[in-house]
């Protein structure tokens, strides 16, 4: 992952928008403060790291640039300390602004986050700030108000593939057809995630087929969830109680990503609205009580009766 971070901002591949937004306001050397947001793996930091290169030296890049991550103390005395007197120092010699990148923003304090409001407003002169944050919710409006917000979405699968070739082809890794589309589905829109799963994968097994991501990331299969759906709607209770039972203790499989899966192909399957409805509510229920952490026999055999109950509802209606 580390390895492909791209280093210039032409070697981005999403959000061409936001990107030629920021490049014309680099030329105009106009950079206003930035709040990036959006799901992991979109380009966030990469994308802010790649702007700091542009405009810094690589000698110059230690003293003009200050990044803070979660995993950085940030609580409000490094807010009224280092990152205040980083802001306040000017640059001697030459114009132009610092740049403070506090990555992973909405895991700072609200009080951190109240403390640098002023900060921002004091040393716009000579100091741009950059958040970056997965939930903008989190992040007080205040702050928000301060910042020029753009939203990284999720990357798309026509972005996505032309990239992990490169890295396919730099790698020599063998992929098939049906494994980069295994790849891509899995990682939905990450682009970060879409490599772990690639290196895992090519790792355990060497080659990339759908059915080794599958494995590799524990995955129920396709053919897996549609013979579940199978059993479900078309055998009694209890054998399709134990063929389910047997196949989640083969595969070791989580009945949350089962649960998830299926509820993919319930749209897709014709059932009647009313009892798709009823339906999708109970699938819904059970998606709560896991989560809460209750017992997976006890819901899997409620998973079970909600479909053994709408089968019987359809041959009633027909």
């Amino acid at each position: 992952v580390e390895k492909y971070r791209p280093q210039a901002l032409s070697e981005l591949v999403s959000h061409r928008d936001i990107l030629s937004t920021v490049q014309r306001f680099i030329s105009e050397d106009r950079l206003p403060h930035l709040l990036l947001y959006g799901p992991p793996g979109t380009g966030k930091t990469s994308t802010i790291l790649a702007c700091a290169r542009q405009l810094y030296r690589e000698r110059e890049f230690g003293s003009m640039v200050l990044e803070l991550n979660a995993s950085d103390d940030r609580g409000i005395d490094i807010v009224r300390g280092p990152i205040l007197s980083f802001a306040s120092t000017r640059t001697i010699f030459k114009k132009g602004f610092k740049l403070i990148i506090l990555d992973e923003a909405d895991a700072m304090t609200q009080d951190a986050q109240n403390a640098l409001r002023r900060v921002i407003e004091k040393f716009t002169e000579n100091t741009r700030f950059c958040l970056i944050c997965n939930y903008l919710s989190k992040i007080i409006p205040a702050l928000q108000s301060r910042c020029t917000r753009f939203r990284f979405g999720p990357l798309t699968p026509e972005l996505m593939v032309p990239r992990l070739q490169h890295v396919i082809q730099q790698e020599g890794v063998d992929v098939t057809e049906d494994g980069m589309k295994a790849v891509v589905t899995l990682s939905s829109g990450d682009m970060r995630r879409a490599l772990n799963i690639l290196q895992s994968t090519t790792m355990a097994f060497g080659k990339v087929t759908e059915e080794n991501v599958y494995t590799c990331t524990g995955h129920p299969l396709k053919s897996d969830i549609a013979n579940i759906l199978d059993w479900m709607l078309n055998q009694d209770f209890s054998t399709a109680y134990r063929k389910i039972t047997e196949l989640k203790t083969l595969k070791g499989l989580a009945l949350q990503d089962i649960l998830t899966e299926i509820h993919l192909f319930v749209h897709r399957v014709d059932f009647p609205p009313s009892i798709r409805i009823q339906l999708l509510i109970k699938m819904a229920d059970i998606e709560y009580r896991l989560a809460a952490g209750t017992s997976e026999k006890i819901q899997l055999s409620s998973l079970i009766a909600a479909f053994q109950v709408t089968r019987d509802l359809i041959v009633a209606e027909a």
